[in-house]
């Protein structure tokens, strides 16, 4: 019904309404979800479309909104979830509720029996997908879950030892909470999971247990707890991933899954051996963050065109390459979706599987049985595939086995660690692939990073230093005339920067973006390949075909607004190109 609107009052055009019903068939996301995600529309706007055709009014200042416990208490969290409906504001008897759907039939039912046991007059609020979410976020504060699981302890000096129990694993898929422990370990990773968290650290200190969360690449110290849980938190998660409890002096890895907030997350642990005992790190994958589209994971329509192009060839080798926690996974998934169709067979070999996608042959690797990289090349290349997904590129032999896969008629897709995309031509050197093979097998090589984006709610223009506006003209008068023609670049820079905000937790950030370089395979790279292949002569050889760097990529979204200039000159530091 909102699809149809949007399009029937030209708000979208018949190519996105296509796009957002196709995607509405593959996953679980909403109309309003895929709608903003693709840019299709302001999420503003579109809040105000659905007010008309609702004939709801809108809940005003959501963001810079306290709500007391008392009021959250009103509707219990799991109603609030299960009929998109969360308590605002409790005032004289007038109870404020905002809906995602305030017509929804059911979710109105409960709300009239909820007024009429507490005797309240209610009013029904229209509020968008992601104020729903973070008013959701308030029922759980993170530091009061785990204070009453200490409390518990405190008073049951037995307590902690139902960790040790080896049939207190996840039930059903999902994490069971019942003992005090088992209660601190799910609040952590249910916090990891809601604040986007990619993730979680657990450091033993001389006199207490650090927790830590990595959000938007950045490591923040968040909760510190008493040095005398570590044993048993340790010991929980242990069970979790179905590591040894009694082996504490070497390294273990697992993973384990469960259900939260009706998402499946897995987590992948690692533990290592310290001076003050074990420390765990748990990284968290969540599929609904991980499969992203060509968008949202910041290519532009220069750097867009340059991959369409390439992954539509018959055959060769696509590398992304970047340092770790580049995104470089994330690139790989979005092509893997858009490659994804009936008629063609991908065949992946992953270490770890990160994010599952419906129609792709997904193999996990397990070297400690001897099932290599290499070892799952020779027998991929037999189960008659159209593209190959090699998670990465670690040595000789799968440097070797991908390049020959690439010159028998497959795309191969991987991962490889360079500094930039000129840098995966002497890496592929390094690894023993002869010079006169590369310019045959490789199609393009993309170089990338993340960069941290402005919180778009408290975003403002601010004046460019002299110096930095000296830079930036230099660095995009480098780029090929008729590339930049293309890239509508103002005439009179602006920049951007971020107060902070509700919103961004006052940090100015939400969330981040990749930028990217793409070098392509032609005529002129193969010759210097084959004759002379020194960065130099490759550096020079990329700018004359018109590649965009990567600082000039950031540089193009710091004038979008999306990035800062100080995230531009971290991101790229040391860039030469």
């Amino acid at each position: 019904m909102l699809l149809e609107e949007l399009l029937k009052r030209n708000l979208i055009s018949k190519e996105g309404y296509n796009k957002v019903f196709e995607e509405l068939k593959s996953s679980q996301k909403s109309e309003e979800k895929i709608l903003i995600q693709n840019d299709l529309i302001d999420s503003v706007k579109l809040l105000q479309i659905k007010s008309e055709i609702l004939n709801a009014p809108i809940f005003k200042d959501i963001s810079e909104l306290e709500i007391p416990e008392q009021v959250l208490s009103v509707i219990p969290e799991e109603s609030a979830k299960y009929y998109k409906m969360v308590p605002l504001k409790l005032n004289n008897g007038i109870f404020e509720v905002g809906m995602i759907n305030p017509q929804d039939i059911k979710a109105k039912e409960v709300l009239l029996f909820l007024s009429r046991q507490n005797k309240l007059e209610l009013k029904v609020y229209l509020i968008s997908e992601s104020e729903f979410e973070d008013v959701l976020k308030k029922y759980r504060d993170i530091k009061e879950v785990v204070g009453e699981a200490l409390n518990e302890l405190e008073g049951d000096s037995e307590a902690n030892m139902v960790v040790l129990d080896e049939d207190a694993k996840v039930n059903n898929g999902e994490l069971d909470d019942d003992a005090p422990i088992i209660k601190m370990v799910a609040a952590l990773l249910r916090h990891g999971v809601e604040a986007k968290a990619s993730d979680v650290h657990i450091e033993p200190t001389t006199t207490e247990v650090k927790i830590r969360f990595r959000v938007d690449g950045l490591l923040n110290d968040s909760l510190k707890i008493p040095l005398a849980t570590h044993s048993a938190i340790i010991a929980r998660i242990k069970i979790l991933s179905r590591l040894r409890i009694d082996e504490t002096r070497i390294p273990q890895d697992g993973r384990f899954s469960t259900r939260i907030d009706n998402k499946e997350i897995d987590f992948r642990v690692s533990t290592f051996p310290t001076k003050l005992g074990e420390k765990v790190a748990i990284r968290i994958l969540d599929p609904t963050e991980g499969l992203r589209t060509y968008k949202e994971i910041g290519l532009s329509e220069n750097n867009l065109e340059i991959l369409k192009e390439q992954i539509n060839k018959p055959y060769g080798m696509i590398l992304s390459t970047g340092p770790t926690g580049s995104g470089k996974t994330t690139t790989l998934y979005a092509i893997l979706q858009q490659l994804n169709q009936p008629d063609v067979n991908i065949v992946t070999l992953e270490d770890p599987i990160e994010y599952f996608v419906s129609g792709v042959n997904q193999s996990q690797i397990r070297p400690e049985i001897g099932y290599t990289f290499a070892k799952g090349l020779r027998s991929v290349v037999r189960q008659d595939p159209d593209v190959i997904m090699v998670g990465e590129i670690r040595d000789e032999e799968s440097a070797n086995l991908a390049t020959h896969a690439a010159l028998t008629g497959h795309i191969v897709l991987s991962t490889i660690h360079t500094n930039n995309a000129i840098g995966v031509v002497s890496r592929l050197v390094d690894m023993k692939i002869r010079p006169f093979l590369i310019p045959a097998s490789l199609n393009i090589a993309i170089g990338q990073r993340l960069a941290r984006k402005l919180c778009p709610y408290c975003m403002e223009k601010v004046e460019i230093i002299p110096k930095v506006e000296k830079m930036m003209i230099s660095e995009l008068s480098k780029i090929k005339k008729e590339i930049r023609d293309k890239l509508n670049i103002p005439s009179k820079l602006c920049i951007y920067k971020s107060k902070g905000c509700p919103k961004c937790n006052n940090k100015g950030e939400k969330g981040r973006i990749g930028i990217f370089e793409i070098l392509s395979m032609n005529k002129e790279l193969e010759k210097i390949i084959i004759e002379n292949p020194t960065e130099s002569a490759l550096v020079v050889e990329a700018s004359r075909q018109g590649m965009v760097t990567m600082r000039q990529d950031a540089i193009l979204k710091a004038l979008e607004g999306k990035i800062s200039m100080e995230e531009v000159l971290r991101v790229t530091e040391g860039e030469q190109l």
